[in-house]
């Protein structure tokens, strides 16, 4: 399906949910990506409505999401949570609109392609006007392993995440910053956003626990997502999410076993060579990747690659990734994929 715009014409773009953390970086990555397009529209909730973002040199208005938002769109970028787009994204398809969901409404839907340009772009050819981004944590830790998979089919991977601040919005961002501030003067502060006290402390991520495995959905997601994207339903996945207080890159140390035998070097040389990745690896400096040099960053890092000496066989290997969760993790996906459309 394609918008109803005559050939070689520039797209109307539309994002919905402008003013939020990811909102600002779908627009910073249009603009710095030189996106081409004929027009930029920004949508949000009524009390965001008048606002202005600056995209181009301009200063562009908020407008109110309503249901005639999306006449004469052509991309609609929707990062403003499920609900939003259970009710908005099928608008917006129907009004002749191609959407790109940021949100996990639609990515378990078989209908629905979900997509990582890096790993799957061939999945958008069965696109019907909606297209799901992948869950942040699991774009930043299969998008280096592909790599691995395409030439050493992993079976099985094991993932502890460090989640920032970031995967919960821009208000859990700014609860990091008031409650690391308070606790630095020693002065009390009730957390709003989020379940737990954040400053100087972890906790396991707050989505719901599912009753029957004891794995919560940002785990389960993990599993479920990267069957979909690598498109193999017998890769075994296990995660433990937990959010620790960076504000804006998620790490994940992760171990995979391959089919067959792989070492260290191998890994190194798949991952000097991956789009998309950048590897950080230098045990004589004790460098490795760290949310302070994938902030702000397009690639994912990835080092601290070594064999999985708990697996006589050979065919595991451990290894710490970080990517930018506003960044890879969510706009610049998005964009990506709007690029391929």
């Amino acid at each position: 399906m394609s918008s109803g715009r005559s050939a070689g014409a520039l797209p109307v773009v539309a994002i919905v949910g402008a003013t939020g953390a990811v909102g600002v970086e779908l627009i910073r990555c249009l603009e710095r990506r030189n996106f081409p397009l004929a027009q930029l529209r920004l949508l949000a909730s009524a009390r965001s409505a008048g606002k202005t973002l600056p995209f181009r040199g301009a200063a562009l208005p908020v407008e109110e999401l309503t249901e005639e938002s999306f006449r004469g769109v052509d991309i609609a970028l929707f990062s403003a949570g499920s609900g939003i787009s259970k009710r908005f994204a099928p608008l917006a398809v129907a009004q002749g609109a191609v959407v790109v969901d940021n949100s996990s409404a639609f990515r378990r839907d078989p209908a629905v392609p979900l997509v990582v340009p890096e790993i799957n772009p061939q999945a958008l050819k069965t696109h019907r006007g909606l297209i799901a981004n992948p869950n942040c944590s699991t774009i930043i830790a299969i998008t280096p392993l592909w790599a691995v998979h395409r030439r050493n089919p992993i079976r099985r991977m094991i993932l502890a995440t460090y989640q920032a601040a970031s995967g919960a919005g821009a208000a859990a961002m700014e609860e990091l910053r008031e409650s690391t501030r308070a606790y630095l003067e020693d002065q009390p502060y009730e957390p709003r956003v989020l379940p737990h006290p954040y400053a100087f402390n972890l906790f396991s991520h707050n989505s719901p626990i599912d009753a029957q495995t004891g794995y919560n959905e940002e785990e389960l997601k993990a599993l479920h997502e990267t069957r979909k994207i690598y498109g193999d339903a017998s890769i075994r996945v296990t995660a433990t999410c937990v959010r620790v207080p960076v504000l804006r890159a998620h790490g994940i140390a992760a171990t995979f076993e391959c089919e067959r035998e792989i070492t260290p070097g191998e890994v190194r040389a798949l991952m000097a060579d991956a789009p998309g990745v950048k590897l950080i690896d230098d045990p004589e400096r004790n460098y490795f990747p760290m949310p302070k040099d994938a902030s702000g960053n397009d690639p994912i890092l990835v080092g601290r690659i070594r064999a999985d000496i708990s697996d006589p066989s050979g065919r595991s290997i451990a290894l710490f990734i970080v990517g930018d969760q506003l960044l890879k993790g969510a706009a610049l996906n998005a964009v990506q994929i709007a690029e391929l459309l």
